[in-house]
């Protein structure tokens, strides 16, 4: 599609640019929530470059695990690595990448760390949070559909790419998949933006997000083309990663509601 655009003669990613609206639209947001709830949104805006570390970090690890055939190789032949740049540059393949469930568990783990050492409200901190990480996704899947990356299977009448860097991409229509995710995460985003501003859900918010993204992105991963996400039996890794957040949320959900509910009720005499 447009993987690059040029601007003054450099040519700049459009993922990149479709991630950094999705950065100014979660502050835009972001800010408008904390106001609502008079919470400083500065404490907010730190958490989120605590996330963004993990994000870093988790998505790197994840990409690399969908490598781990080739990760497993390298080991067994380190006696052909000729030297340490080789060696490097080899890893360097290998977790090149990012999975954005990586990023997202790597997020959320960096985050609840920040919030445990400064001793914030873990609870109204991923509460405002919750609808904020499908706004960023759903621009950061638009990036994914310009760039020609993330691409869906063969269709007869789909969106034929020609400049994707990926070449098994090119010249065959496919399935926008990155597109209807985008649009599937602007929905859960709404929905969750109306929860929030209604009040309800505050313990189950994030738990909510995480239970409705497993689902959408288990099936999205039968309509993928891609072939850079590893596979455990029949399912992809990140199906294997949604049934396994899917199970966590549903409980965690359950448990907090019969906590909720054991709370005894305040009342007049």
């Amino acid at each position: 599609m447009l993987p690059t655009i040029n601007i003054f003669g450099k040519d700049f990613s459009m993922y990149a640019i479709m991630a950094c609206l999705g950065v100014f639209a979660m502050l835009f947001v972001g800010s408008r929530i904390c106001k609502r709830l008079k919470v400083d949104s500065n404490n907010l805006l730190v958490m989120g470059l605590w996330a963004a570390v993990g994000v870093v970090v988790g998505g790197h690890l994840v990409y690399g695990l969908t490598n781990f055939n080739q990760i497993i190789y390298l080991f067994q032949h380190l006696d052909q690595v000729t030297s340490f740049g080789v060696f490097w540059n080899t890893l360097v393949y290998i977790f090149g990448g990012q999975v954005f469930y990586g990023g997202l568990i790597g997020g959320l783990i960096a985050a609840w760390l920040y919030l445990k050492k400064t001793k914030k409200d873990v609870d109204l901190y991923m509460y405002i949070a919750a609808p904020l990480i499908p706004l960023f996704h759903a621009f950061g899947r638009i990036g994914c559909f310009l760039g020609g990356c993330c691409y869906g299977i063969e269709v007869e009448h789909g969106i034929t790419f020609h400049h994707s860097p990926i070449e098994l991409a090119n010249g065959v229509s496919r399935l926008p998949i990155q597109l209807i995710e985008s649009g599937a995460n602007f929905i859960l985003f709404g929905v969750l933006y109306y929860l929030q501003r209604k009040g309800k859900c505050r313990q189950n918010l994030m738990f909510i997000y995480l239970l409705s993204y497993s689902v959408i992105r288990f099936v999205d991963e039968f309509f993928r083309g891609d072939l850079y996400r590893g596979f455990l039996g029949p399912f992809s890794t990140s199906q294997v990663i949604s049934l396994g957040l899917f199970v966590f949320s549903l409980v965690m959900i359950i448990m907090t509601t019969k906590k909720q509910a054991k709370k005894p009720v305040s009342g007049g005499r």
